[in-house]
């Protein structure tokens, strides 16, 4: 009998602190809904700022042979004289739009898997986070990137040659499916789903270690370590995944190819230096995008967990 009580004691101490570790774990997850809609205005912003970095990488990436004209600047340049400002924007409500709904679905998978892999503390491991990335990439890769990227990569490819056939992303849209049928919106697919899984394994895997690591170096978590966090990320993706984007821009020009047929039109045409075309651009744009996307996603969560906690 003597040793009834302090077993009971500890049963409930055990049971109290398995509580609070469940609240406190519940407590740092963000909800679908404010990752949906955080992810959402995030991408919208980061897509309207660094448009004309994609543009001019989608470009470069379209040259069929080496050109003088390799760097954003005489790229976005010359497009602006020979056809206007306004040229270099081509496509650019299609991606909004695309990149909003993207966004939102990234961080909405992202956060729904990680809440499920993180530990009692609420943290996450490097492993862990990537794999989170790579699903992510994946079910975004579906939903979302794939036909946002065909179209907008069929516009860009289509302005730069002097007969124009379609007049926007809409009757872009119409006209690849009643000629071609639903699946050329689709086309690519296999090479986007590869590299967006590996870009946003890579980008927010990068983005959760840095983020432990100053946290765990009691680094202040403002706006400006986010930023910076997002712009490393950003290089680290650039780099990693440039093959993979450059693959599916080829497969998903104008004309349209195979992802086996874009890799092997790259590697004659450019060589293998060819995989990186655009890599310049791209970073401007990602080291961009990775800070405002981070930094705006973390403002919105936290605005609107604040709403929701009142």
């Amino acid at each position: 009998m003597s040793f009834a009580q302090p077993a009971t004691h500890t049963i409930h101490e055990f049971d109290s602190r398995n509580a609070a570790i469940s609240r406190s774990k519940k407590k740092s997850q963000t909800t679908p809904l404010v990752s949906l809609i955080s992810g959402g205005i995030a991408g919208g912003m980061e897509a309207t700022i660094t448009y004309p970095f994609e543009y001019a990488k989608t470009r470069a990436q379209l040259q069929t042979v080496k050109s003088g004209r390799g760097n954003p600047i005489s790229i976005i340049a010359q497009a602006a004289r020979e056809n206007g400002v306004r040229s270099i924007y081509t496509g650019c409500s299609t991606l909004v739009l695309g990149t909003t709904f993207k966004a939102g679905v990234r961080f909405l998978s992202f956060d729904y898997i990680k809440n499920m892999l993180v530990d009692d503390k609420g943290s996450l491991s490097a492993t862990r986070g990537i794999l989170a990335g790579m699903i992510a990439g994946a079910v975004e890769s579906f939903l979302a990137v794939t036909p946002t990227e065909r179209i907008k990569t069929a516009l860009i490819d289509d302005a730069k040659s002097g007969r124009r056939r379609f007049r926007g992303g809409m009757h872009a849209l119409s006209l690849m499916v009643r000629e071609k049928g639903l699946g050329e919106v689709y086309r690519g697919l296999a090479s986007t789903t590869v590299k967006q899984s590996a870009t946003s394994a890579v980008r927010m895997g990068t983005y959760n270690i840095l983020k432990e690591l100053s946290k765990n170096h009691n680094v202040s978590q403002n706006t400006a370590t986010t930023f910076a966090s997002g712009a490393v990320a950003g290089v680290v993706t650039v780099y990693a995944t440039q093959p993979f984007d450059s693959v599916k821009t080829v497969a998903q020009s104008a004309n349209g190819a195979s992802t086996g047929d874009a890799f092997r039109q790259i590697l004659r045409d450019r060589g293998l230096q060819g995989f990186w075309s655009g890599s310049t651009m791209r970073l401007g744009r990602l080291i961009l995008s990775g800070g405002i996307v981070f930094s705006v996603y973390e403002q919105v969560v936290g605005a609107l967990t604040a709403i929701r906690n009142v």
